[in-house]
C-alpha cells in the first residue's frame, strides 16, 4: 500500500474507520438488469448510507453531480458471464488509471478470475494496472473469483482462499470476494486473517430475502471483513435507500441482524 499524502486522501473517501460500505452499479456492460434506469436519482436516493460507488466510464461523467462528495471507485475494465454459444472471455480491461483520473476517480477496480482460461491475460491486466496506478496514487480494489462471476458451487473455503491471496500478492490495496459457499465465520476469518490487505465482500444476485442479506453480511463482518460492495442486492430491492441504511448500520454499527431488519420499518 502506498502511502503517499493523495493516496490516503482517497483512500478515506471510501473508509471511514476502517470500514466501507460501497456501492457498485457497474453492470450496464455486463449483464441486462432491471433497477438502473435513474441512476442519478438512485444514488441520490442511497447517498447518505453509502461511502462510494462502483461506476464505467460513461456513468462517471454523466452523474458526476450525483457522485460528488462520495468515493468514486473507477471500472477499468468490462466483465462477462459466459453464455451458450459464447466464449468466456472473463473480464477484458479496456480503460487507464489516467482515464479514471479524467472522471475524478478515487480508486480503481478490475476483475481477478483466478483458475479462468483467460487467466494469463488477466493477471497481466491486473499487474499493469497496479503499475499505472502507482504514480498516480489511486487504490486498486481488485475483484477475485474463481474461474469467473456468479459461480457459487466454485466458491469454496479453498478456492476463495487462494483469490484472495492471490489478488494480495499481484498489488492489490483490497481485495472484494465473496463469501465463500457454505463457509463458517471461523472459516472465512482464516482466509482474512492471511491476507495482508483488507478484504470486502460482495453480495452477487439479488436474493430477494433481506434475513439471508443480513446475516451474510454480518457474518462476514464479524469474521473480519473490512466492509462490503453490494449493489443488485440494494439497487433491486423494493427499497434501495432502506437496505443500504440498514447494511450500514451492520458494517459501522455492529448491529445485529434483528437490529437491520428492524430498522427496515423506520421512516427513512
Amino acid at each position: 500500500m502506498e502511502n503517499g499524502d493523495q493516496f490516503r486522501i482517497n483512500w478515506n473517501k471510501f473508509f471511514r474507520n476502517g470500514k466501507t460500505v460501497i456501492l457498485p452499479i457497474d453492470h450496464g456492460t455486463a449483464i441486462p438488469v432491471k433497477g438502473l434506469e435513474s441512476p442519478s436519482e438512485l444514488i441520490e436516493s442511497v447517498n447518505p448510507y453509502v461511502n462510494g460507488f462502483v461506476v464505467n466510464f460513461g456513468l462517471a461523467r454523466s452523474c458526476s453531480d450525483s457522485l460528488e462528495g462520495k468515493g468514486i471507485c473507477f471500472r477499468t475494465d468490462i466483465y462477462k458471464p459466459p453464455y451458450e454459444g459464447n466464449d468466456d472471455h472473463g473480464s477484458y480491461r479496456v480503460f487507464t488509471a489516467e482515464d479514471g483520473l479524467s472522471v475524478g476517480a478515487n480508486a480503481v477496480m478490475n476483475m481477478c478470475y483466478t483458475h479462468h482460461p483467460k487467466e494469463e491475460t488477466i493477471y497481466r491486466e491486473c499487474a499493469g494496472l497496479v503499475s499505472e496506478c502507482i504514480d498516480s496514487e489511486l487504490p486498486i480494489i481488485l475483484e477475485s473469483l474463481p474461474f469467473g462471476i456468479g459461480r457459487s458451487d466454485d466458491y469454496t473455503v479453498e478456492n476463495i482462499s487462494f483469490a484472495v491471496k492471490c489478488a494480495a500478492e499481484i498489488g492489490a490495496d483490497v481485495v472484494k470476494t465473496a463469501y465463500p459457499t457454505g463457509a463458517s465465520i471461523e472459516e472465512f476469518r482464516e482466509i482474512i486473517d492471511s491476507s495482508y490487505v483488507p478484504v470486502i465482500v460482495l453480495g452477487g444476485s439479488a436474493m430477494r430475502d433481506d434475513n439471508a442479506l443480513f446475516s451474510m453480511v454480518k457474518n462476514a463482518m464479524d469474521a473480519g471483513a473490512s466492509g462490503i460492495a453490494i449493489g443488485r442486492n440494494v439497487w433491486q430491492h423494493d427499497r434501495p435507500a432502506a437496505v443500504a441504511r440498514s447494511l450500514s448500520s451492520i458494517v459501522h454499527e455492529d448491529s445485529s441482524v434483528s437490529s437491520a431488519i428492524k430498522l427496515m420499518n423506520d421512516p427513512l
